[in-house]
C-alpha cells in the first residue's frame, strides 16, 4: 500500500476497497470518499491529496438508476482535471452498505441517503415522550441499510425519568444497544465517541429537533454546525439541510443527515425481521408456517398478546409495516401489479355472473 493511500485509512479505506479500486488505478485516477453531493451533479470528495470538487460524468448523472449516482459516503474513482476544468467522478465502487428510502413524493423511485456505514446512530429526544412507532421505523431503516443500529437518547438533562425513558427505548428497539446522552451535562458523550474510531463510519438518523447537529458539534469539539431551539409547539426545526461527511478527532467519520420527515420504507424485509425479532421468534411456534397472526388457531403471536407477553400495539405496528412493504412490492414490480389487476378483474367478472346478481340484471 502506497503512502498516499495510507492517508485514507482513517476514512475507512481497507483491503476490500483497495481491491475494488485496483482495476481503476490508471491514468492518474485516484480513490476518494464523497463528503457532500451538491446540485448539478457535483461532489466534494476527500482524496489522499486533500478535498477536491468534481463533476459526475454524464452517463452516471443522467442514468436511469438513481441508486447508481454517487451519494455521501461512497468510495469513487476520481480522474484529475485535464485543463482548468473540474475533476470528474468516473465510477462508484461497490457499496458494502447503503441507506435507501423513497425519493420525496415518489413511491417507486429510490434515494440513497448514505453509503458504506458501519453504525447507525438513531437519535431520539428524551425531552418529550418516546414515539415507539417512529423509533421502530428508524431502526428498521438502519438494519436494512446494512449497518448496526444504536439508539441514542438525547437531551437527557430535560428528562425527569431517565430509567423509564431507557426502558421505553429498549422496548421499542429490541436487542439494540441504547446510549443516553446530554450535550449540557456531557453525559454519555465518551460512549458515543467510542463508536467512531479510526476507519469506522457512523451516520446520524432522526427527526428534526432531536439534537443531531448538537451531537455532531460535541463529537467534533467545535461549533461547526448551526443549531436551533425547539419551536414553541414542540416540533423540531431543520438545521441540517444536506447530508455531509465530516472527519472526527477520534479518527472515524460521521455522516449527518437532515431531519427525516417522510420515513417511507424501501426494500426492508430483512430490516423488519431484525427490528421485530421478538415477534419473529414467537412466529416460529405458530401452528401454520404462513400464519398471518390474525386469529388463526394455534397462533403463538396472538397468544403472547392475549397473555400480556407482547404488546398489542407492537404487533399492530409490525403488521402495518408488513402491509406497507407488500404495497411497495406491488408498486415496484409491474408484473405483480398486472397480476393483481387481473385477479380483481376476475373477481368482478365472477361477481357479475353470480346467480343472485345475474337475476338483478
Amino acid at each position: 500500500m502506497s503512502s498516499r493511500i495510507v492517508d485514507l485509512v482513517p476514512l475507512g479505506w481497507d483491503d476490500e476497497v483497495a481491491a475494488a479500486f485496483a482495476p481503476h488505478a490508471v491514468d492518474g485516477q485516484q480513490p476518494a470518499r464523497v463528503a457532500r453531493v451538491d446540485r448539478g451533479g457535483h461532489v466534494l470528495a476527500l482524496t489522499a491529496d486533500g478535498p477536491v470538487r468534481a463533476r459526475t460524468i454524464a452517463r452516471m448523472a443522467r442514468g436511469p438508476d438513481p441508486l447508481a449516482h454517487p451519494t455521501v459516503g461512497d468510495w469513487v474513482v476520481v480522474r484529475p482535471p485535464s485543463d482548468d476544468s473540474l475533476a470528474s467522478v468516473e465510477a462508484v465502487l461497490p457499496r458494502r452498505s447503503a441507506f435507501v428510502r423513497h425519493a420525496s413524493g415518489n413511491q417507486t423511485a429510490a434515494q440513497a441517503l448514505a453509503a458504506n456505514v458501519d453504525t447507525a446512530l438513531v437519535v431520539v429526544s428524551l425531552a418529550s415522550a418516546v414515539n415507539a412507532r417512529r423509533l421502530e421505523r428508524l431502526v428498521t431503516i438502519a438494519w436494512s441499510g446494512g449497518a448496526v443500529p444504536v439508539v441514542v437518547g438525547s437531551k437527557a438533562d430535560a428528562c425527569a425519568d431517565l430509567a423509564g425513558a431507557r426502558a421505553a427505548l429498549a422496548e421499542a428497539a429490541v436487542g439494540v444497544d441504547v446510549v443516553i446522552v446530554s450535550a449540557v451535562t456531557r453525559m454519555g458523550l465518551e460512549d458515543l465517541a467510542s463508536l467512531a474510531t479510526s476507519g469506522r463510519t457512523v451516520v446520524l438518523l432522526g427527526a428534526s429537533g432531536v439534537g443531531k447537529s448538537t451531537l455532531v458539534n460535541c463529537l467534533l469539539g467545535e461549533e461547526r454546525l448551526a443549531t436551533k431551539a425547539i419551536r414553541d409547539d414542540g416540533k423540531g426545526r431543520h438545521t441540517t439541510t444536506s447530508r455531509e461527511l465530516v472527519v472526527l478527532p477520534t479518527g472515524g467519520v460521521l455522516i449527518d443527515t437532515p431531519g427525516l420527515r417522510g420515513l417511507a420504507l424501501w426494500d426492508t424485509e430483512m430490516g423488519l425481521d431484525q427490528t421485530f425479532a421478538d415477534i419473529e421468534a414467537l412466529a416460529g411456534d405458530c401452528r401454520f408456517r404462513d400464519c398471518a397472526h390474525a386469529g388463526e388457531p394455534g397462533c403463538a403471536v396472538r397468544g403472547a398478546v392475549d397473555d400480556g407477553t407482547l404488546a398489542a400495539d407492537r404487533l399492530a405496528a409490525y403488521n402495518k409495516l408488513r402491509r406497507e412493504l407488500a404495497y411497495l412490492a406491488r408498486k415496484q414490480d409491474r408484473a405483480l401489479a398486472a397480476a393483481e389487476s387481473r385477479r380483481w378483474k376476475a373477481i368482478h367478472a365472477s361477481l357479475r355472473d353470480h346467480p343472485k346478481l345475474r337475476d338483478r340484471r
